[in-house]
């Protein structure tokens, strides 16, 4: 049986079960005797998946997975999130993260740059629009790139300022007393 064909099937089963959970199978990769199972939260989501999340998938898609036997001999299950800086590999991943920084790998492009970084800012079926943090030799802000010549693409996190040294607390909801100067959550003192 095909690559092709057993991550079709594993597709099959695991969908309804994600659904279920209330997350979108970012993705589904079967290579070197490792399926990899990357769920997600769905689009515009507060939050990711929470490991008390990953670890009921696992259960539940590891149980759907023995009891059909889609996958050929020995493999290893892993059920995972995407990440902080995921990999964009599909036309749906671009889609998703419209808005968000990017960094891309180009193939062979001659001349030009071959590594991108900047904010997505469109993308259809066939490409992907940046507007690139410093501007291309050619002057140009922004680049639409079709995803073949893409080699690798990924989002990039990016920092918030640091806090100022003697500045409020991390913590969200504590405030500093303008009278006593002790910090307080919630309105309780400390």
């Amino acid at each position: 049986m095909s690559e092709n064909a057993t991550v079709d099937k594993v597709r099959n089963l695991v969908l309804p079960i994600v659904a279920d959970l209330h997350l979108d199978l970012y993705d589904l990769e079967y290579r070197g005797g490792v399926l990899r199972v990357t769920l997600d939260t769905p689009p515009g989501s507060e939050g990711g998946v929470d490991l008390d999340t990953i670890a009921l998938a696992t259960r539940l898609i590891g149980r759907d997975l023995d009891h059909h036997d889609p996958v050929p001999g020995h493999y290893t299950l892993e059920v995972t999130s995407p990440g902080l800086e995921r990999s964009l590999r599909t036309p749906a991943h671009f889609q998703r993260e419209i808005g968000k920084t990017v960094a891309l790998r180009l193939r062979d492009v001659g001349g030009d740059a071959r590594r991108l970084q900047g904010v997505l800012t469109a993308a259809t079926e066939t490409d992907a629009t940046v507007l690139l943090d410093e501007p291309g030799a050619d002057g140009a802000a922004e680049r639409t790139v079709p995803y073949t010549q893409i080699d690798r693409a990924r989002t990039v996190f990016v920092w918030g300022p640091a806090p100022k040294p003697g500045g409020p607390s991390a913590k969200p909801g504590a405030k500093k007393s303008a009278r006593s100067g002790t910090r307080s959550e919630k309105g309780a003192t400390r």
